[in-house]
């Protein structure tokens, strides 16, 4: 990240770019296979335009995520995981194996956090 760190522990540094209750699930979305705007606000979270927005940004800016032009719409871009993006598919699946054990009830609902390859500038991912 560009900004200044707040300390030297590897916790706080990783939860300054991800510790809030919406950036996990965009990059869960991204390993789902969604990679457009309008996919990510259909989540069943129910997350707001703009708060999405700000989120993508963040990502983009940790390195996580890169933006790239979408040839069928070029006024709507895609959202790709980089392979530093692809190093989060471990915490991911350790999250999601602690909410199956910890919450009566809960599923991943058929989504799969395999399916997201790694981002090839400028070619389709």
């Amino acid at each position: 990240m560009k900004s200044k760190r707040r300390s030297d522990c590897p916790v706080a540094c990783t939860l300054d770019l991800l510790g809030d209750k919406w950036t996990l699930l965009v990059v869960r979305d991204l390993f789902t296979g969604q990679e457009r705007f309008e996919q990510f606000l259909a989540s069943r979270e129910g997350m707001a335009s703009n708060i999405l927005a700000d989120r993508l940004a963040r990502l983009q800016e940790g390195g996580i995520v890169e933006q790239r032009v979408n040839p069928e719409h070029r006024g709507r871009p895609t959202y790709h995981l980089t392979d530093r993006g692809l190093a989060l598919r471990g915490v991911l699946n350790a999250v999601a194996r602690w909410g199956l054990q910890q919450f009566p009830g809960t599923s991943l609902g058929g989504n799969s956090l395999g399916r997201a390859r790694r981002s090839t500038k400028g070619g389709p991912s």
